[in-house]
């Protein structure tokens, strides 16, 4: 995934990593690297971290950003991302990394499976993996194979590389592109999978403000069958295609991309539409895009998809997985300075197809073994709030859900959580319910962060409640509102000691019904 700015964001990766320490890295003192046996990432038995986030994907060391689309081996999900090891001393270029995960909670470091430089066509950037169940590109049945851009000279084209040993380790299949580039600035993130209904495989690539459509029988040669394009969401990158069983019964097809929506106040992570695909042609069923989440961090988002016991792909179930950063300060971060490393993920979602009374859309939650997490488990019933009020909890890893409850007719103005809150009240975020505007929000501003900022989704006060789950992590917090269709996923960087929580309900009266901590 790159910038098609004059300075593009590989270069800004070139250099970036001192520069963004600063004078910082000289009061590090020692640095505790994620441990990768050591149960939820970002745990470790090396020692105590400061920053690093309890329970979310981290990177062991140095620099991460795009994840790519887990694959499913021997009842393990293996997890590859773009990773840097020589960030820290401002070097450029990035690695597949990956890591094997069974509860997509809990995350074990495999080390780097394409190391970068490795040939003339320079570092690995996004692409898509797939297992070559019918040996179709000539390494044997179960062969991985990787479509990944490379940029030898600057030109981006996508490149086959394959592995033989369970996507251990990648050999490049052949110096030359299999997608060559016809002479376009942006050209890149293929996703590719199997279109078992024409029998071929199928790649929607990144091409500027279009999405190239394209077939295959080897996953060689490939012929261009059509597109998708947008003129009015930024520079289109990491495209994702995949078919569902919504909950009425009905298969939809989802394209999803990750697109920048900020000049049309929208926002700038993983946009989709439900539509129609008929293996050249995607027939979205509105012309306006649906985000995953409305926050500030959560791109280059991929969806995999559930297998059950036996193996098989359960159509009704997929998960999806965000990098917790975005381009417009992706150096920004306390991290560097107190662990020594800069890049986590937001948590791993379960998604599922719904139908509402507007159409499709698509429904998260944290994943479900997120729960056996749980360390102590705090239910507070029924809280009555007018005004303030601060719990008794204290944490800096939970998981906190209750159903808000007010009377319509005499709303309160303002509802919600203070999270992340500092012992004398300054600091925090703000996570809650605007009922005279009428949106949700989640408000970073009051704390350490990247920008600053709120992000809004509209609400209906006449309902009276509001379901809510919040995931509050050392470097992250994350609002799940009623079914999940609408989350705000947000970077922030609370001190140690920024582990109180406050209710409140201004000009008004509110009931935090079954209100739950579940400290992680």
């Amino acid at each position: 995934m790159e910038d098609s700015s004059a300075v593009s964001r590989r270069a800004l990766l070139a250099g970036a990593g001192a520069t963004a320490l600063g004078s910082t890295l000289a009061v590090a003192g020692g640095i505790a690297p994620a441990s990768a046996e050591s149960g939820p990432a970002g745990s470790t038995s090396k020692g105590r971290t400061r920053t690093r986030p309890t329970y979310h994907f981290s990177v062991p060391d140095n620099w991460k950003n795009d994840p790519q689309r887990p694959i499913y081996l021997d009842g393990e999900y293996h997890y590859y991302y773009l990773y840097n090891a020589d960030y820290i001393d401002g070097g450029g270029g990035t690695a597949w990394r990956r890591a094997t995960t069974r509860d997509h909670v809990s995350f074990r470091d495999r080390g780097v499976a394409i190391p970068k430089f490795t040939n003339a066509n320079g570092d690995c950037w996004s692409g898509s993996l797939v297992v070559d169940e019918r040996g179709t590109a000539g390494y044997g049945k179960g062969a991985v194979i990787a479509l990944v851009t490379q940029a030898p000279g600057g030109k981006q084209a996508q490149y086959l590389w394959y592995s033989t040993d369970g996507g251990r380790s990648f050999r490049p299949g052949g110096d030359a592109p299999v997608l060559p580039n016809p002479g376009v600035p942006d050209f890149r993130d293929p996703k590719v999978i199997w279109d078992a209904d024409r029998d071929r495989w199928f790649m929607a690539n990144a091409e500027g403000q279009k999405i190239g459509f394209y077939i295959s029988a080897d996953l060689r040669s490939w012929q261009r069958v059509g597109q998708f394009e947008r003129t009015d969401l930024g520079v289109l990158e990491c495209p994702d295609i995949f078919r569902m069983t919504a909950d009425d019964g009905s298969s939809r097809w989802i394209l999803g991309i990750s697109a920048n929506g900020k000049s049309r106040g929208l926002p700038a992570t993983y946009a989709y539409w439900p539509g129609a695909f008929d293996g050249s042609t995607f027939v979205p069923d509105h012309g306006e895009p649906q985000w995953l989440d409305y926050g500030f961090d959560f791109y280059g988002a991929v969806t995999y998809p559930h297998h059950n016991a036996a193996g098989a792909e359960d159509a009704t179930l997929r998960r999806a997985i965000g990098w917790a950063n975005f381009w417009d300060y992706p150096h920004n971060t306390p991290t560097l300075a107190t662990d020594g490393y800069n890049g986590d993920d937001m948590i791993v979602r379960d998604i599922r197809l719904k139908r509402g009374s507007d159409g499709y859309y698509l429904a998260s939650a944290p994943t479900t073994a997120l729960e056996q997490y749980a360390k102590r488990t705090h239910r507070l019933g029924d809280v009555v709030v007018s005004g303030t009020r601060d719990l008794d909890v204290r944490s800096l890893a939970y998981d906190l859900t209750c159903e808000v409850t007010w009377n319509p007719a005499a709303a309160p103005a303002n509802i919600g959580f203070e999270v992340c809150r500092a012992p004398g009240g300054g600091r925090h975020v703000a996570a809650g319910a605007y009922l005279r505007g009428p949106f949700v929000y989640v408000n970073r501003r009051p704390t350490i962060n990247p920008t600053g900022g709120e992000s809004q989704t509209p609400i209906d006060p006449s309902t009276g409640r509001l379901v809510v789950r919040i995931l509050v992590d050392r470097t992250s917090v994350e609002l799940f509102i009623g079914d999940g269709r609408v989350v705000h996923s947000h970077r922030v960087f609370p001190l140690e000691g920024d582990d109180r929580i406050r209710l409140y309900a201004h000009e008004g009266e509110a009931v935090f019904r079954g209100l739950t901590i579940r400290e992680l």
